[in-house]
């Protein structure tokens, strides 16, 4: 059974007050439960809790990170602590909250079953990507796309070093099954269970129709190869929130990181339950025989 001892808290940047009640109660709590809280540097200073650390900092502290926000709040998170590989667990105050699946109500609640060892785990596929030296990384994930223009734009795509299509498009998707809930799932793409080891290749809007969606095994190597490449004209896009620069005539390179995401969620996590509520799929559980 875990032993937490240390607690870090990283919490969504706005004026929201519930994001800094929420806090505040958090800390309240481990404190009284005797663990040792610090929060991150722009956390601390949104509830005047002094000095904090900054996110590497935090994470090789800490056994145990609490985020509180949305999923683009943990997704920042989560890449920037994966090395350290310490658990996250997610209080929700965003929108849908696929990664955040703790309701602010009944938070200390849930934090107590966690810190009592009663909780469920899953490890999420990290994804890195490099263009001529420069290195970024995603939980959702990496995205080739147009960009200030209407046109199309045409790109090689190699997996494991064999060739698999030419396309012109408004970009393509490499997306984990985590970020198989994302960007992927609007762009036509299947959903697929997090505790698989595989990726998920979406055109966005090709211009042939018998482009599909393309799943791959999750050691794969891709390779994309932009074609007649205008610097102002395409971007190389992490997770929806960071950018990396693209060179004419260097390869993006992708591949799956050798780091995990720890994620956390309260016992009898349901990963089916969790998409009805968040997709608006109807029906419920039926106690008689199926038709």
């Amino acid at each position: 059974m875990p032993s937490f001892h240390s607690a870090g808290i990283i919490g969504k940047q706005n004026d929201d007050p519930r994001v800094s009640s929420t806090i505040r109660r958090l800390a309240m709590h481990l404190q009284a439960r005797g663990l040792a809280t610090r929060c991150e540097q722009a956390t601390a200073a949104m509830i005047g809790a002094g000095d904090g650390l900054p996110l590497g900092a935090l994470g090789a502290c800490c056994d145990l990170i609490l985020v509180v926000g949305g999923d683009g709040t943990f997704l920042h998170a989560a890449r920037e602590l994966a090395e350290h590989d310490v658990p996250l667990l997610g209080i929700n105050l965003g929108r849908l909250g696929f990664l955040v699946d703790v309701s602010p109500d009944q938070v200390e609640q849930d934090l107590d079953q966690v810190l009592a060892g009663r909780f469920d785990e899953d490890a999420r596929t990290l994804l890195t990507v490099e263009c001529n030296g420069v290195k970024g990384r995603a939980v959702n994930d990496i995205v080739v796309h147009k960009w200030n223009t209407v046109r199309m734009i045409e790109l090689e795509t190699y997996v494991d070093g064999r060739f698999v299509n030419a396309q012109r498009s408004d970009g393509i998707i490499v997306a984990t099954p985590t970020g198989s809930t994302a960007y992927a799932l609007s762009g036509g793409g299947p959903l697929i269970h997090p505790s698989l080891e595989a990726l998920v290749l979406v055109p966005i809007c090709p211009h042939t129709l018998s482009n599909r969606p393309l799943v791959i095994a999750g050691n794969s190597v891709v390779e994309f190869r932009i074609c007649d490449f205008k610097p102002d004209q395409v971007r190389l896009t992490c997770d929806g929130q960071v950018d990396l620069p693209l060179t004419d005539g260097a390869p993006i390179r992708i591949e799956r990181s050798s780091h995990r995401v720890r994620l956390l969620h309260p016992p009898g996590h349901d990963h089916y339950g969790m998409l009805r509520a968040k997709l608006g799929w109807g029906g419920h559980a039926r106690a008689e025989a199926p038709c």
